[in-house]
């Protein structure tokens, strides 16, 4: 996301303005920016792989560069950082807490190398001869409505009879942010990177809100529970090594297919070491830098997410061949 500079005519530039997140960046802009003037949303659906993501980013900052645009505000991720391939648990962690970064997937790698160049631009002379302002945004596991993960688990649940199979121990805790609190803290970010530029630009910060510690399964089910699906077993009901399994020979199909057709399956490799990886965070960088406070509360979070997922559910009775 991008401003100019001037202060009382705010022009924004959404890329992805179409997606998830930047749905509910653009609504929020509209909502909360009493000095925008104009808005506009870009959205180009490209293939996930590395050198594509990296190449795109560069694409934004060198049109940065030649428009005069002083101001970039950058969605990374928490995976970005992890949790890595070795497993290794980050626990209520901040921006400045020691982790490895190792990477194997192309999207954590095109994410951290993404978010490598965006830093790095900081301070770049733009057209005009004034300095590009940067920073970054990790969200945390994104939720709420429109999240494609979590309609997938829910009609997968109402094919199973209202059942999804516990797979990941209820040990495993994440963080997760609602999406309206993700969307708040980019328009923040982009007002203050106007007022504060030294002090933010550069920096990263993690975007999360006070959504609870769970595993992303019991997670889900903080929304998925009230609309009849339930959770079946206290313990993985399959051993890891069996996941395992499942996981690769999923990656295989996927390989063997994509000539053919985009299977994307919610179990691989990855998404299973993720599951099984202990990472939240627990800072206020972002509060103390540009006083970012949740827009939304865990109460009221919860209950749009689960409107949202009743609403699904209407539409799935009123055209049950959809499911």
């Amino acid at each position: 996301m991008a401003g100019p500079a001037e202060a009382q005519k705010l022009v924004y530039l959404v890329t992805g303005g179409c997606g998830f997140l930047g749905e509910h960046v653009v609504r929020m802009l509209l909502q909360q920016e009493p000095q925008l003037c104009e808005l506009r949303v870009f959205d180009l659906h490209l293939s996930p792989w590395l050198e594509e993501l990296k190449t795109g980013t560069q694409n934004v900052i060198e049109a940065c560069v030649q428009s005069g645009t002083r101001y970039l505000v950058y969605t990374s991720s928490m995976e970005a950082l992890g949790p890595n391939a070795k497993g290794h648990p980050f626990y209520r962690g901040n921006e400045d807490t020691p982790y490895e970064v190792v990477h194997k997937h192309p999207y954590p790698c095109s994410k951290a190398l993404a978010e490598k160049l965006v830093l790095e631009a900081n301070g770049r002379k733009v057209c005009g001869g004034l300095p590009l302002v940067t920073c970054a945004l990790r969200p945390t596991g994104i939720y709420g409505e429109g999240h494609q993960i979590m309609r997938d688990f829910y009609h997968q649940g109402l094919r199973l009879g209202g059942r999804l199979f516990r797979a990941i121990p209820a040990s495993v805790e994440h963080g997760r942010v609602y999406v309206g609190n993700v969307a708040w803290m980019h328009v923040l970010a982009a007002r203050e990177l106007r007022q504060q530029a030294a002090l933010l630009g550069g920096q990263v910060y993690f975007c999360y809100d006070q959504s609870p510690y769970l595993s992303y399964e019991d997670f889900n089910m903080e929304f998925l529970g009230p609309c009849g699906v339930r959770l079946v077993g206290t313990h993985p009901l399959l051993p890891y090594w069996v996941l395992l399994i499942l996981a690769v020979f999923n990656a295989l199909l996927q390989w063997l297919l994509r000539p053919l057709l985009l299977y994307a399956p919610l179990l691989n490799p990855y998404t299973l070491a993720m599951a099984n990886t202990t990472f939240t965070v627990s800072t206020n960088k972002a509060q103390r830098h540009f006083g970012y406070k949740p827009l939304f509360s865990w109460e009221e979070s919860r209950t749009r997410t689960i409107h949202w997922v009743q609403a699904m559910e209407s539409a799935s009775v009123a055209h049950p061949s959809r499911s």
